[in-house]
Formats: C-alpha cells, structure tokens, sequence
C-alpha cells in the first residue's frame, strides 16, 4: 500500500485542498482525517530535526583517554 501524508487546514467554509499529491487520475484511494490536538502539533518527537548542524574541529585528533572511556 502507498501512503502519503499531508498536514493542512480546513477552511473557512469547511473544505479541504489537496494538491501535488503522487496519485494518478483514476486511482482508488482511502481518505482518513485525523484532528491534530495542540500538544501534538507542539511535540515534536525530534527535537534536533530540521536544526543546523554545527562541528567543532571535525578534523582534531580524538584524545585516547576519551576515546577509551566510550567503549
């Protein structure tokens, strides 16, 4: 089964959009609308996601005596 997930709105008028969405004309498809509460939009399992990613020397030598202690 293919799936594709899409976040929106529901408008004023109590419609719903969905575009650019990778199913063909004529394919069969479900449609589930699940209510996103507050705290889950919130929430985001992964913090770090979406974060830029910065290293400090990256090309430095790992001391031995820490490189031990993480095994």
């Amino acid at each position: 089964m293919n799936s594709h997930r899409v976040e929106t709105t529901i408008t004023e008028d109590g419609s719903l959009t969905l575009k650019d969405i990778p199913f063909h004309a004529g394919d069969s498809v479900e449609v589930i609308i699940l209510a996103r509460s507050a705290a889950s939009g919130s929430q985001n399992g992964y913090a770090l996601r979406g974060k830029p990613v910065t290293y400090l020397d990256p090309t430095e030598p790992v001391d031995d005596q820490e490189w031990e202690s993480l095994r």
